[in-house]
Protein backbone atom coordinates (compact mmCIF):
# COMPACT_ATOMS: atom_id res chain seq x y z
CA UNK A 1 0.00 0.00 0.00
CA UNK A 2 2.82 2.65 0.53
CA UNK A 3 3.24 2.79 -3.18
CA UNK A 4 -0.31 1.80 -4.59
CA UNK A 5 -3.13 1.88 -2.78
CA UNK A 6 -5.20 -1.42 -2.78
CA UNK A 7 -1.97 -3.43 -4.58
CA UNK A 8 -2.08 -5.60 -1.71
CA UNK A 9 -5.64 -6.88 -2.70
CA UNK A 10 -4.38 -7.63 -6.66
CA UNK A 11 -1.19 -9.18 -5.36
CA UNK A 12 -3.06 -11.56 -3.53
CA UNK A 13 -5.48 -12.45 -6.29
CA UNK A 14 -2.61 -12.60 -8.57
CA UNK A 15 -0.61 -15.66 -6.31
CA UNK A 16 -3.83 -17.42 -5.62
CA UNK A 17 -3.99 -17.92 -8.95
CA UNK A 18 -0.55 -18.54 -10.19
CA UNK A 19 -0.44 -21.38 -7.19
CA UNK A 20 -3.94 -22.74 -8.70
CA UNK A 21 -2.92 -22.21 -12.02
CA UNK A 22 0.68 -24.30 -10.69
CA UNK A 23 -1.20 -26.94 -9.13
CA UNK A 24 -3.38 -27.87 -12.05
CA UNK A 25 -0.28 -27.75 -14.73
CA UNK A 26 1.19 -29.89 -12.39
CA UNK A 27 -1.92 -32.32 -12.04
CA UNK A 28 -1.77 -32.79 -15.82
CA UNK A 29 2.21 -33.28 -16.66
CA UNK A 30 2.14 -36.30 -13.29
CA UNK A 31 -1.46 -37.65 -14.94
CA UNK A 32 0.48 -38.04 -18.43
CA UNK A 33 3.28 -39.39 -16.48
CA UNK A 34 1.53 -41.71 -14.77
CA UNK A 35 -0.36 -42.96 -17.86
CA UNK A 36 3.17 -43.88 -19.34
CA UNK A 37 3.55 -45.85 -16.22
CA UNK A 38 1.00 -47.64 -15.70
CA UNK A 39 -1.20 -47.59 -18.66
CA UNK A 40 -4.46 -45.47 -19.63
CA UNK A 41 -6.99 -47.36 -17.75
CA UNK A 42 -9.75 -45.52 -15.87
CA UNK A 43 -8.31 -47.76 -12.76
CA UNK A 44 -5.13 -45.83 -13.23
CA UNK A 45 -6.62 -42.28 -14.33
CA UNK A 46 -8.46 -42.54 -11.11
CA UNK A 47 -6.02 -43.72 -8.85
CA UNK A 48 -3.61 -40.85 -10.02
CA UNK A 49 -6.48 -38.20 -9.27
CA UNK A 50 -7.16 -39.91 -5.72
CA UNK A 51 -3.50 -39.78 -4.87
CA UNK A 52 -2.91 -36.38 -6.21
CA UNK A 53 -5.81 -34.85 -4.18
CA UNK A 54 -4.82 -36.48 -0.82
CA UNK A 55 -1.46 -34.79 -1.24
CA UNK A 56 -3.10 -31.44 -2.28
CA UNK A 57 -4.79 -32.40 1.82
CA UNK A 58 -1.57 -33.25 3.11
CA UNK A 59 0.65 -30.47 1.35
CA UNK A 60 -2.33 -27.90 3.11
CA UNK A 61 -2.31 -29.29 6.31
CA UNK A 62 1.62 -29.66 6.36
CA UNK A 63 4.00 -27.11 7.35
CA UNK A 64 5.25 -25.28 4.62
CA UNK A 65 8.87 -26.59 5.00
CA UNK A 66 7.74 -29.98 4.91
CA UNK A 67 6.05 -29.51 1.72
CA UNK A 68 9.00 -27.48 0.14
CA UNK A 69 11.42 -30.61 1.48
CA UNK A 70 9.06 -33.43 0.15
CA UNK A 71 8.95 -31.28 -3.65
CA UNK A 72 12.63 -31.29 -3.56
CA UNK A 73 13.27 -34.70 -2.50
CA UNK A 74 10.93 -35.71 -5.52
CA UNK A 75 12.76 -33.76 -8.09
CA UNK A 76 15.81 -34.72 -7.01
CA UNK A 77 14.39 -38.59 -7.59
CA UNK A 78 13.31 -38.19 -10.97
CA UNK A 79 16.81 -36.66 -11.86
CA UNK A 80 18.59 -40.24 -10.98
CA UNK A 81 16.39 -42.13 -14.20
CA UNK A 82 17.21 -39.38 -16.14
CA UNK A 83 20.61 -39.43 -15.89
CA UNK A 84 20.98 -43.15 -15.96
CA UNK A 85 18.75 -42.46 -19.43
CA UNK A 86 21.42 -39.89 -21.08
CA UNK A 87 24.37 -42.43 -20.15
CA UNK A 88 23.28 -45.01 -21.53
CA UNK A 89 22.29 -42.99 -24.79
CA UNK A 90 25.32 -40.62 -24.96
CA UNK A 91 26.48 -43.51 -27.35
CA UNK A 92 23.44 -43.08 -29.89
CA UNK A 93 23.64 -39.38 -29.31
CA UNK A 94 27.19 -38.89 -30.34
CA UNK A 95 26.77 -40.92 -33.48
CA UNK A 96 24.06 -39.57 -34.55
CA UNK A 97 25.83 -36.08 -34.22
CA UNK A 98 28.74 -37.14 -36.23
CA UNK A 99 26.82 -38.42 -38.30
CA UNK A 100 24.93 -34.91 -39.23
CA UNK A 101 27.74 -32.47 -38.82
CA UNK A 102 29.71 -34.87 -41.57
CA UNK A 103 26.21 -34.69 -43.51
CA UNK A 104 26.26 -30.98 -43.37
CA UNK A 105 29.64 -30.41 -44.23
CA UNK A 106 29.20 -32.67 -47.45
CA UNK A 107 26.37 -30.80 -48.45
CA UNK A 108 28.27 -27.12 -47.86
Amino acid sequence: DSVLPGFRYVLTVAIVLFAFSTMISWSYYGLQSWKYLFGRSKAADLSYKVLFCLFVIVGAAASLDAVIRFSDAMILALVFPNMFGLLLLFPKVRHELNRYISAAKQSS
